[in-house]
Order: structure tokens, then C-alpha cells, then sequence
């Protein structure tokens, strides 16, 4: 039997990829036109930061034969005209059509896997200066929103018995990114419960280009030899068990005689686990964001307002995690003991990644999927300064650049009388 490639080789394909997908769009910029049949494809780089090899993601039109280690996480329903260059990307596999899912799910016979599938399947509601996403996906029906905005999970008995649901489930979950923050909070000493100020900033629109087909998100799954939770009761990471999904196509192609690529093969493999209590974990990760000199900027700019105090710079991520789990056979009670003296089987194996630029910063041939982060830096400083100088405790938006653009605010604040630090 043919080895599969090994995760060099896959880095290798992408980085490819990724450079002929670069030239199309400088070509595009300079003869005015923009290719019909984008790609969605994130650096070598970005899959080293989520601890993850990559490959690029296909557009439903393909065949799922093209399929490998990685899942499109977008569609597009353009054809592209026959002058068009053919950017052949490295071996993945394609989501499944909204079409496809209602078929399956239907198939499936569950009403509520059939409810999903036709509530997925009516046009994405357009709200104008807000990126173009479909919202409904992170709040589908049947799940629940943690309080801290991270995670939302579900006990949704047809995710856990539909192989075919739950992968369809995960690619469309893919197509939506998570929300990166910046959060910069500052007290008067390491013991006080007064909060000087605590501002918000949203890093969520830096991972979407205006064009859609110019995102670089990828959908990954667990590679060969990498740990990771792999259902194993014990609740360790392991490299153990792998999935085989060798191809009439040739090692690589993420086919498996079923026609399935690795998605549908762990999720067969979670739907037929025989442990009565199991968790599936599918994760959007923020890739090649250059956080140590954001955060410098950041301390730097609150010190030289005359601030004393102790400052914390953080980058939490919401809509991070999608949770799938068992229902509850009894009650809540019978779970939770059950889990203590049986454990809990976990699949982590799912990933989307969501590069803000294609390698880490000062790596040659960057490209961000927006902007850079000095670009991003010189817009914004003036708005958070303003807002650190008068002691908010909330988010730093778009009114705020509006009033530095159009009125000057905090423009003439220089030392901040921030009063006595105990």
C-alpha cells in the first residue's frame, strides 16, 4: 500500500497554490478584472501557527474525488469563462451543495436533520456594512451559546446517529469565521477591584477581503502522527486511531472507497463509537496575526498617556467552537456521574483555519488576507488612545474612527490625570 504524503509535502502543494492564487490577483488588479472561480487557501505558515499541515479548499463545482486532508470551507456559484487560467490547486475535497444536504438528510429520515438542512438552504440574509456572511450559522437551531461567547454545543440526537448530517453540519459551520478580539484592561494595582478602563476591539473584519473569493480560510483535519483527542476514553491526546481513506484517485486524494473524505470518515467514526457518552469538537483558529508587536504598540500607546498602573493586553477569540455531544440517556445527573467513572470520549480532529495573512509576519512572500498590522495600526491608534484617555469600559468601533477622521477627538490629549494609584 502507497504511504500517504507526508505533511512537508502537503505545506509544499499549498505554498504553491497559494503563490499561483497571488499572481492571479495581481494580474486581476491590473487588467481590471477579477476571476470568477476563487479559491480558498491559507499559507504554510498558517497551518504551522494552528499546529496543523495545510491544503487548500475546493469549490463545490468539483468533484469530491479531488478530495485530501482538507475541506473547502467556502462555495461560489460563478463559471468561469473559457479565457480564464486554470489555477489547479493540490488534492482536497469540496463541502457538500445545500442541495446535497437536504438530500442526505433527508435520507437520514430525521426531521430535525431535515429542518436543519431546508433552514440552511434559504438565501443568507444581506446586511449592508456588516462583512457578507450567513449570521444564522452561529446560532443554528438546537444549540446553545456558553456565557463567555466561545463555544455553542447542542445534544442534538441526529448529529450524533447521522454521519452524513453531522459532516454536512461542519463544513457549512466552516464557512463562517470566528471573532477575534483585542481587549486592554488597566487597573491601579494588581489588587485593586477598580477598573481604570477595559476596551474591545473587533479584529473579526481583518480575515474577510470585501471580495469573497479572496479568503483564504481552509478546513483541516487531523494529520498523521499528530496528537490530538481521537475519542480515546482515557481523555489524552494520541496518534491513535487514524483514518484510511486510500483513492482509486492515488494516495492523497481523500477518497475512500465510499466515496467519503477524512470529515465523513471521523465522523463515521464518531457516530459508530460504542461509548455511551462522546463529544465532538469542530474549531475555527485565527492563524499569522503578529499579536507581540500589536501588543506593543498597545503598551506603549497606554504609557504614553501617563499611565501607572498594571495593564493587560489579551486576544481572545468567541465563536471559537462548535460542540456536539450524546443526548442525555436519563438527566443531566446520570451524565455527569457516568462521565466521571467511564470518561468521555473526544474527537478534536476538525479544524477551520482562518489565516490573517498567509506566513508569519516577516516571513518573505507575505501577503494579508486585509491588510497589515502597521496598516491596521495607524488607523485605529488615535480612536483607542482616545477612548483609553477618557476611561471607557466598552468597544472601540467604527463612530469612534469617525469622530478622529471627521472631528479630531483626542487629538490634543496628551498626559491623562488618572488620579491616585493604590
Amino acid at each position: 500500500m502507497t504511504s500517504p504524503p507526508s505533511s512537508s509535502s502537503e505545506k509544499a502543494q499549498l505554498q504553491t497554490h497559494l503563490d499561483k492564487l497571488v499572481l492571479a490577483a495581481q494580474e486581476e488588479d491590473v487588467h481590471g478584472s477579477a476571476s470568477p472561480s476563487g479559491a480558498s487557501a491559507g499559507g504554510a505558515g498558517a497551518g504551522a501557527e494552528a499546529g496543523l499541515a495545510a491544503s487548500p479548499a475546493a469549490s463545490p463545482a468539483t468533484s469530491p474525488a479531488r478530495g485530501g486532508r482538507i475541506a473547502a470551507a467556502r462555495t461560489t456559484s460563478s463559471t468561469a469563462p473559457t479565457d480564464t487560467p486554470n489555477h489547479e490547486p493540490p488534492l482536497y475535497s469540496g463541502p457538500a451543495s445545500r442541495a446535497q444536504e437536504a438530500a442526505m438528510a433527508q435520507e437520514d429520515g430525521s426531521a430535525a436533520a431535515l429542518a436543519a438542512a431546508m433552514e440552511r438552504n434559504k438565501e443568507a440574509p444581506v446586511y449592508q456594512g456588516l462583512p457578507r456572511l450567513d449570521y444564522r450559522l452561529y446560532a443554528p437551531p438546537l444549540f446553545e451559546l456558553s456565557s463567555d461567547k466561545t463555544t455553542i454545543s447542542s445534544k442534538a440526537a441526529y448529529l450524533s446517529t447521522s454521519p452524513s448530517a453531522l459532516a454536512a453540519f461542519v463544513r457549512t459551520q466552516a464557512t463562517v469565521p470566528p471573532k477575534p478580539l483585542i481587549v486592554v484592561t488597566g487597573v491601579p494595582s494588581v489588587r485593586s477591584i477598580h477598573v481604570d478602563f477595559s476596551v474591545k476591539m473587533n479584529l473579526m473584519s481583518l480575515l474577510l477581503p470585501d471580495d469573497p473569493r479572496r479568503r483564504m480560510h481552509y478546513v483541516r483535519c487531523v494529520g498523521r502522527g499528530e496528537l490530538a483527542m481521537r475519542g480515546g476514553s482515557d481523555g489524552k491526546p494520541s496518534v491513535l486511531p487514524e483514518v484510511h481513506v486510500p483513492s482509486p484517485g492515488g494516495p492523497g486524494s481523500g477518497r475512500d472507497s465510499s466515496g467519503g473524505d477524512e470529515i465523513d470518515a471521523w465522523c463515521r467514526r464518531y457516530v459508530a463509537d460504542p461509548a455511551g457518552i462522546k463529544t465532538f469538537v469542530f474549531e475555527r483558529q485565527v492563524a499569522n496575526l503578529n499579536r507581540e508587536w500589536l501588543e506593543g504598540q498597545i503598551r506603549s500607546l497606554v504609557a504614553a498617556t501617563g499611565y501607572q498602573g498594571v495593564v493587560t493586553v489579551t486576544f481572545p477569540v468567541t465563536h471559537a467552537r462548535v460542540v456536539v455531544q450524546t443526548p442525555d440517556r436519563v438527566n443531566k445527573f446520570f451524565t455527569s456521574v457516568a462521565t466521571l467513572f467511564k470518561g468521555k470520549g473526544t474527537y478534536e480532529v476538525v479544524k477551520a483555519v482562518w489565516p490573517f495573512a498567509t506566513h508569519k509576519h516577516g516571513e518573505p512572500g507575505r501577503t494579508c488576507a486585509v491588510q497589515s498590522e502597521e496598516a491596521w495600526w495607524r488607523e485605529w491608534r488615535q480612536a483607542l488612545r482616545y477612548a483609553i484617555s477618557t476611561k471607557r469600559n466598552g468597544y472601540v468601533t467604527n463612530e469612534d474612527r469617525l469622530e478622529v477622521l471627521m472631528e479630531d477627538a483626542g487629538k490634543n490629549i496628551g498626559q491623562v490625570d488618572w488620579g491616585a494609584y493604590v
